[in-house]
């Protein structure tokens, strides 16, 4: 009977080290999900001379920083949710494509990134979109003028705040299903749906936007597959198109010109008649502060 004790042992030993494994999964998930950069740089110093840097203070004592560039009479403003590696300088090549068109682009970084305070959570992440987007609502830009855009693990940030709030269309670069589902395939033999604290679940919230919808997705992706960016894409109920790209992988679509056609669509779904934008420098919100003036 030995030899029983000995199986009986070591699936005992085995047991308890899977429970100590998922316990250490479970306390350190938001450490495997956002992998914040905090280092800083300037606008400036990646060569974007007519880019901004805001502060925005929270209700809850922490402070955001965000890149801010007007748009140029008559577009709109494409209000830009990073994805959960790096710091906003990583964007630099998108910023320059939007603003290469006239988009203006208000790029906040989560809390942790990038010279923002605080630490990031799909709650805290939700209420800095809204109070963000409140506050370019208060500088005169009309929720139609506003296009929210995702990248990654932001597309779960600007589909929530695009069923929640009024504007003018949304673009979701490489969406996926539900922070469960990616953590599924990272983690099978986890029972991570009981264990997650932040859900993203895009694919539940996409069923109440109700403005134009793109999606992108590269179709080499391996860390969110295009299978996800197909059932997203499925699950809208607004006019909606999807453009895939062969032999792209994780937003590596731009050298195939993955940009013009976003860009393009965005035209296409914000030009109507209207009068020149307003400029203005977010003073109606006072906490909003400049860390370079305009002149």
């Amino acid at each position: 009977m030995d030899w029983l004790y000995g199986v009986i042992w070591g699936l005992a030993l085995a047991f308890a080290g899977y429970l100590v494994l998922a316990v250490v999964v479970s306390v350190f998930q938001r450490r495997l999900i956002y992998k914040p950069d905090p280092r800083r740089t300037t606008p400036d110093e990646d060569g974007h001379d007519d880019v901004d840097v805001l502060h925005i203070p929270t209700p809850d004592g922490e402070t955001l920083v965000a890149w801010y560039a007007l748009a140029m009479p008559g577009q709109p403003t494409i209000l830009y949710f990073h994805g959960n590696k790096g710091y906003i300088e990583l964007r630099s090549d998108r910023l320059a494509d939007l603003t290469s068109r006239g988009f203006g682009v208000l790029m906040p970084s989560m809390r942790g990134y990038g010279g923002s305070t605080g630490r990031p959570s799909e709650e805290n992440a939700i209420a800095d979109a809204k109070l963000i987007y409140d506050c370019l609502r208060n500088s005169g830009v009309a929720a139609s003028d506003i296009v929210l855009f995702g990248e990654s693990l932001g597309t779960g940030i600007a589909t929530q705040l695009a069923a929640s709030r009024k504007v003018g269309a949304l673009v979701l670069d490489s969406p996926y299903t539900g922070m469960a589902d990616l953590a599924a395939r990272l983690y099978p033999w986890l029972p991570v749906k009981r264990m997650l604290w932040d859900h993203f679940e895009t694919v539940h919230h996409i069923k109440g936007v109700t403005v134009p919808v793109l999606i992108v997705h590269g179709e080499a992706d391996t860390l969110v597959p295009v299978d996800m960016g197909r059932k997203v894409f499925e699950a809208v109920a607004a006019p909606k198109t999807l453009l895939t790209y062969p032999r792209a992988k994780h937003l590596e679509h731009l050298p195939q010109g993955s940009f013009d056609d976003v860009e393009r669509w965005i035209e296409q779904m914000t030009v109507r008649e209207k009068a020149p934008s307003v400029v203005c420098h977010l003073h109606p919100w006072k906490p909003v502060y400049y860390e370079k003036a305009r002149g």
